[in-house]
């Protein structure tokens, strides 16, 4: 598998799992028709049909791609971290039961963890 090279900045957080400041992510308020891949391996991850706002200071997603996405659990020991389910890039977290969509779930995603290729015209 070839894996992309990243800056130092998207390693703390893709490899490091950390998370990147809320409302400073190039793709929070994106809502663009297209695909969201993985920054570091170009997985499809997301379609923006299924972006939403949800208010939070980060892209908010109520569907992946079908297989694109492994939940596991977070060092935390609270939280449920979601992976790609091809590199083992961190993306962020998933919550369910908050009620922002009719599926009930938030994936709460890095900008910095995905790359946005727009639709064709």
């Amino acid at each position: 598998m070839k894996l992309n090279k990243l800056t130092p900045e998207e390693e703390t957080v893709i490899i490091g799992k950390n998370t990147e400041p809320p409302f400073s992510g190039e793709y929070e308020n994106n809502f663009e028709k297209g695909v969201y891949l993985c920054k570091r391996c170009g997985s499809k991850l997301y379609k923006s049909e299924s972006k939403f706002d949800s208010g939070c200071g980060w892209p908010s997603f109520d569907e992946e791609i079908k297989g694109a996405v492994k939940r596991i659990p977070d060092k935390d020991g609270v939280r449920t971290e979601i992976i790609c389910a091809k590199c083992g890039a961190h993306l962020g977290h998933v919550f369910e039961g908050e009620g922002f969509t009719k599926k009930n779930v938030r994936h709460c995603v890095n900008s910095i963890s995905m790359v946005f290729v727009p639709e064709k015209e």
